[in-house]
């Protein structure tokens, strides 16, 4: 269920590489040297400047809906991602000197579960800043905010990241920020590059948009509708219960209607049990198109039993693919999931390697600081306006206040099929286009009002 609340550029992926190369990634050795992380730190051994921040230590804090309603795995991601780049960070040396400690809360996927974490993490434990946050409900964003805790690179689901000063979601904002109203004065906008790129890239006219009757999911849904109607698609709608979801309806829906596209705003117990009404009713799709957070490498046991549906499956995204081991940030993020989380081999997404993006754009905001480790200091690197790419794994982005947007956009994306053939037949994400910096659209800006 990706929903975010505004988004410039769409999710990206890359090419995925040999299962030998893979195996050879996690044997790496023990240890990555402290410029996988960025600059080496200046002024040696921190001193304790702010909250959280010791002589010899930094505390931060991750949030999860690990057991939230929608399952264990949903929200899991970025967690481990963000786990993954501290623990390499402090074999390295840590940041400045200061080994970064880690305190993790499970928020249940609730609003009063959030909240509890959050004093929890703040009072309590006092932590110095909040990183790789993925909740189903953000409720404690107000007094995040209010105490001036940073929170880095959180996954935009809902709106919070969208209205309040000190959050900087993992996509960027140019909206204001000012805790009064969400974007400008309760608007948002978004860009449609990812439908553009269906219409140019496979000649698609008609699109489905399938959704849970669930807030969040339907506000996710129709901004996919609205964006598909701005590029001149036909549109089929259809709800379905998130308990009791009626997918055979669906594909009946589908067929009679000759659909070419499929967009989703549901989870991947969904999308896996859609696709197994599509086979069964005979749904044959030019793309079905999930989000970045369905791109994972569980889509070999998730889309077993729907082989025609799992040839038509492709992913967009604003992240470098995590099959990308040609890149070197990935093969840093690679070697240490292999290394401290073997476990989740079969287990390994897009989000997971946002996580590990959060946590080295926070990692980079504190070495700016040298020695004097302040809240103050990671809010002006965060806030400076310079777009950052986290190393090469995200699309720019920035967290400058623009006016309101007007007129079209330049927006870029990158977008990932499922092969079969891929990984020596045990099949992955292969990218579909030359580079996620590159591959660039005009497209107009929408409001919406979330």
């Amino acid at each position: 269920m990706q929903l975010t609340a505004y988004r410039r550029a769409a999710r990206r992926a890359g090419p995925v590489v040999a299962a030998a190369l893979l195996l050879a990634l996690a044997g790496c050795g023990s240890r990555l040297p402290e410029s996988a992380f960025g600059s080496p730190a200046a002024g040696g051994t921190g001193r304790a400047t702010d909250t959280g921040a010791g002589p010899g230590s930094v505390r931060v804090g991750v949030i999860t809906s690990l057991t939230s309603p929608v399952g264990s795995e949903t929200f899991a991601g970025p967690r481990f991602g963000a786990l993954a780049f501290f623990r390499a960070l402090n074999d390295a040396g840590g940041v400045g000197g200061r080994t970064v400690q880690v305190v993790t809360c499970d928020d249940g996927g609730s609003g009063i579960g959030n909240q509890d974490c959050v004093h929890r993490l703040i009072d309590r434990d006092r932590v110095f800043a909040l990183v790789a946050g993925s909740v189903l409900t953000y409720a404690g964003a107000p007094y995040v905010s209010a105490k001036g805790v940073p929170d880095v690179g959180g996954q935009p689901v809902g709106t919070a990241y969208d209205r309040w000063p000190h959050l900087y979601g993992i996509y960027g904002s140019s909206a204001p920020r000012d805790g009064r109203a969400v974007g400008w004065d309760g608007t948002l906008y978004q860009t449609t590059e990812v439908y553009r790129f269906f219409k140019e890239r496979l000649g698609a006219t008609s699109a489905a948009v399938v959704s849970y009757d669930q807030a969040d999911s339907a506000r996710y849904a129709r901004q996919i509708e609205q964006g598909l109607r701005a590029e001149g698609y036909r549109v089929l709608s259809r709800t379905v219960d998130l308990a009791l979801p009626g997918f055979q309806a669906v594909a009946a829906a589908m067929k009679a209607d000759g659909t070419d596209l499929l967009f989703d705003a549901m989870d991947t117990r969904g999308n896996a049990a859609l696709c197994q009404a599509l086979d069964a009713a005979g749904v044959r799709l030019r793309a079905k198109v999930t989000n970045v957070q369905n791109w994972s490498d569980t889509a070999r046991t998730d889309y077993r039993d729907s082989p025609g549906c799992r040839a038509a499956l492709w992913a967009t995204s604003s992240s470098r693919n995590y099959a990308d081991t040609g890149h070197p940030a990935v093969q840093a993020f690679r070697a240490a999931m292999a290394r401290y989380y073997p476990q989740r081999e079969e287990l390994l997404s897009a989000w997971e390697l946002e996580g590990w993006a959060a946590a080295q754009w926070l990692t980079d905001a504190m070495r700016s600081c040298g020695a004097d480790l302040t809240r103050r200091c990671v809010t002006a690197f965060l806030g400076s306006g310079t777009p950052y790419d986290a190393h090469g794994l995200l699309l720019p982005a920035s967290f400058a206040p623009q006016p309101r947007p007007s007129g079209p956009a330049r927006a870029c994306l990158d977008a990932a099929r499922w092969e079969d053939a891929a990984n020596g037949g045990r099949g992955g994400w292969v990218t579909q286009v030359p580079d996620m910096t590159t591959t660039c659209f005009d497209v107009p800006q929408l409001p919406y009002r979330p």
